[in-house]
């Protein structure tokens, strides 16, 4: 046993009575010692249920022969920060949860782990972290919010920020924009549609970490404690075979976790997790790898941002079962190991599924689009690439006037102030991992173009992420970033910005070359920020840290 390290031998004498403090005895020391870890938090609905969960795994973990030792790491939530300069610390917080989780269990030498993640960053870091220590490794997602219910239709978080928009359009008053932010998120839970949460917590399961089918059940469902106590018993089943988190995650289980965010229309952060989840799991995978992926891919899933439904009717209809087997009968997914099964086909074989209660998985033969849900392009403003989201419109190309902001509140100020107009492309640089510097998301002027009717007439661009709930025509991680002399630093207002899907372009008509970049003066001069900012790859290798 790893444990060994701390427990074993009478130079260990030390460690062993501190354990003896905790209540560890004997028998118990003579088990292998899990981590079980989790980022708990009443700051919001996200993580709002890991810790109480996490008491379930325990009990699965010492029912199957472990020793538990509960650990928890930070969480930021982007719904709360989203819009504010603790936006930045949201991508951030990636990097410091999986190093804090490789610090907890390498420092303690534990032997196996299972890892609680209920929001946008906690559930790639859990699976960074597994790849990173490749230990037997079970990870399990809290689960989804309820969608609210608002005049007898169902709502998401997303229709709040739209309603930021409708409401400074004068569409709606004070009124109606309080009752829709009342209605909105009924208990606990991550944001309800195929936003990122969700978006990962599926990717978790096409790559083979989590089992399937726990990671769709709601956070408030009356199985998710069973759930819970079941994974605490597989990882125990893991460690005893020895089944370590890299050898669930192949190339092709990336492949299959590729397929499944382009059928659901998932979130483009989606492609900045896969990066850096495959670099930590020595896998090589570049962004272009994306791009026929998704476009041989059609959307299966008629899912929120883009469609109409939310995760919890995702769960109900079968979940990611339902849409992997799909994908399966189509020749769509290959086979791989998983936690629990030597074969993904195999335990999608022994999965039933009943009807659908809502049409919301689509046959392929008859998909909600003929392609996936995003597109690589490049260019003369991307030279490294960029990510185009293609959820809830049909336009493919957009050629318009740059209205150029160096930094998200000026660019939202300027749509609240009513100063974009029909055909405008939004440029907002300086927002990428290294400027902003963390890379934040652009919920509020995507959703705010939405609610001010702008969503099916203006373009935007941008060196920072995208929400998952965001839809529309927009483009983000352009690479290389403003910040570190990529071209979009180099755009002036007027200039004419193509958007060419088809032809998986993104360009300006200017000439580029005499210009010198805007100037930018780093935002952050100390503390995290600063230190992340000189560590920070481009996003076009996933936003990872690198010494």
């Amino acid at each position: 046993m790893r444990s060994d390290t701390i427990k074993k031998g009478p130079d260990r004498a030390p460690a062993r009575a501190m354990l003896r403090a905790t209540g560890r005895d004997d028998a118990a020391m003579a088990k292998p010692f899990v981590a079980i870890v989790h980022p708990w938090s009443d700051v919001s609905p996200c993580n709002f249920t890991l810790r109480a969960l996490a008491q379930h795994v325990r009990k699965g973990v010492e029912a199957n022969g472990g020793t538990a030792f509960e650990f928890n790491t930070i969480a930021v939530t982007d719904g709360i920060s989203m819009g504010t300069p603790g936006m930045r610390a949201s991508l951030i917080s990636r990097e410091w949860i999986t190093d804090s989780i490789e610090l907890a269990v390498n420092g303690h030498h534990l032997d196996a782990m299972v890892v609680l993640c209920g929001c946008d960053k906690t559930i790639p870091a859990a699976a960074m972290a597994a790849a990173r220590l490749n230990i037997p490794t079970v990870v399990l997602y809290g689960g989804t919010i309820d969608h609210g219910l608002h005049h007898g239709k169902p709502i998401t978080i997303q229709e709040v920020f739209e309603a930021v928009g409708a409401h400074a359009a004068g569409k709606i008053d004070e009124n109606e924009l309080h009752a829709v932010e009342k209605d909105a998120c009924p208990g606990a839970g991550a944001c309800g549609g195929q936003f990122t949460a969700n978006t990962m917590a599926m990717i978790l399961t096409a790559l083979g970490l989590s089992p399937l089918e726990v990671n769709d059940l709601p956070a408030l469902h009356q199985d998710k404690n069973q759930a819970a106590f079941d994974c605490g018993k597989l990882v125990m089943d893991c460690y005893q075979r020895g089944f370590t988190a890299r050898q669930a995650l192949t190339p092709a289980a990336f492949r299959n976790a590729m397929r499944m965010l382009a059928a659901t229309a998932g979130s483009t952060n989606g492609v900045l997790h896969l990066l850096a989840i495959a670099h930590e799991a020595g896998v090589t995978l570049d962004l272009a790898d994306f791009d026929p992926i998704s476009a041989s891919t059609p959307v299966i899933a008629d899912l929120k941002p883009g469609g109409r439904y939310t995760a919890v009717e995702l769960s109900a209809a079968g979940g990611t079962a339902r849409v992997a087997k799909v994908l399966k009968d189509g020749g769509l997914l290959e086979d791989h190991p998983t936690v629990e099964n030597a074969s993904i086909f195999a335990a999608l074989d022994a999965t039933e599924l009943g009807e659908q209660p809502e049409p919301v998985v689509h046959p392929i033969a008859s998909p909600v689009k003929p392609r996936g849900g995003f597109a690589i392009l490049s260019g003369n403003l991307a030279p490294e690439g960029c990510v185009v989201k293609l959820a809830g419109h049909g336009r493919m190309r957009h050629e318009g006037p740059a209205r150029v902001f160096n930094g998200e509140p000026a660019a939202f100020a300027a749509l609240q102030a009513g100063k974009i107009q029909a055909g405008d492309v939004v440029v907002i640089r300086y927002e990428g991992p290294a400027g902003a510097p963390g890379m934040p998301e652009m919920l509020g002027v995507t959703a705010a173009l939405i609610g001010r009717g702008l969503g099916s007439d203006v373009a935007l661009i941008t060196d920072g992420r995208f929400s998952g709930a965001t839809h529309g025509l927009m483009v983000g991680h352009i690479s290389p970033e403003a910040a570190r002399g990529g071209p979009l630093g180099q755009l002036l207002d007027g200039d004419t910005v193509i958007i060419d899907v088809e032809n998986r372009r993104l360009d300006t008509t200017a000439d580029l070359g005499p210009r010198p970049t805007t100037p930018f003066n780093p935002r952050a001069q100390s503390g995290v920020l600063a230190k992340y900012a000189r560590l920070v790859s481009s996003a076009s290798r996933g936003a990872i840290t690198e010494a």
